[in-house]
């Protein structure tokens, strides 16, 4: 269970993930030109060890996703935040977290995103239904953050994860949002 915070914190495997994704699309140079955007006490958090399972506010996380969207993409942040999250999803779903993921079965999965949820974040909660034998809805509550970009990043998330799972060609819509003044977001899987 996550510990109380009193701002919201990430774990660093988010941060983490985070640097992979800008090193692998634009190695050291690219790194630099995000890092270089970041105040200073930032840029020295995130050149030094990143621990993934320590806790870390919320705000460096946010400051840094700015960072890399106006460093890889300036012109369309909707495709740099779905691409995060896919890559995320590769990356942490066949290494630390593969244990979530049983080949053909994307509703094992889907059951234990509320758990990694809790795993990854101080704040709100996400919840799981099974609709179909090819559909969920999952549901985030009282999340520590409200914006679209960070509602990209999951949909692309949940979509690679399905993928992962054994699920051809996944859809993932938000039929709801917080940062639109809906009371939750509401993500829809199809596949």
């Amino acid at each position: 269970m996550a510990e109380a915070h009193k701002s919201p914190h990430v774990k660093g495997a988010i941060l983490g993930a985070r640097l992979k994704f800008v090193r692998d699309r634009g190695g050291a140079a690219a790194l630099e030109k995000v890092l270089a955007r970041l105040p200073a006490p930032d840029r020295e958090i995130l050149s030094g060890w990143i621990l993934p399972i320590s806790w870390y506010p919320l705000d460096l996380e946010l400051r840094l996703d700015d960072a890399i969207a106006a460093v890889l993409s300036p012109g369309d942040r909707s495709r740099i935040f779905l691409e995060m999250g896919r890559e995320s999803a590769q990356a942490n779903l066949t290494g630390a977290q593969a244990p979530f993921v049983k080949a053909g079965d994307p509703h094992f999965f889907l059951a234990n995103v509320p758990r990694m949820y809790a795993t990854y974040h101080s704040q709100g909660r996400r919840s799981y239904e099974r609709t179909g034998e090819r559909s969920a809805i999952l549901k985030t509550f009282d999340a520590e953050r409200v914006s679209q970009d960070d509602c990209l990043t999951v949909a692309g998330w949940l979509e690679r994860a399905l993928q992962l799972s054994g699920a051809g060609t996944p859809r993932v819509s938000e039929a709801q949002c917080r940062a639109r003044g809906a009371p939750h977001c509401e993500y829809r899987c199809e596949w």
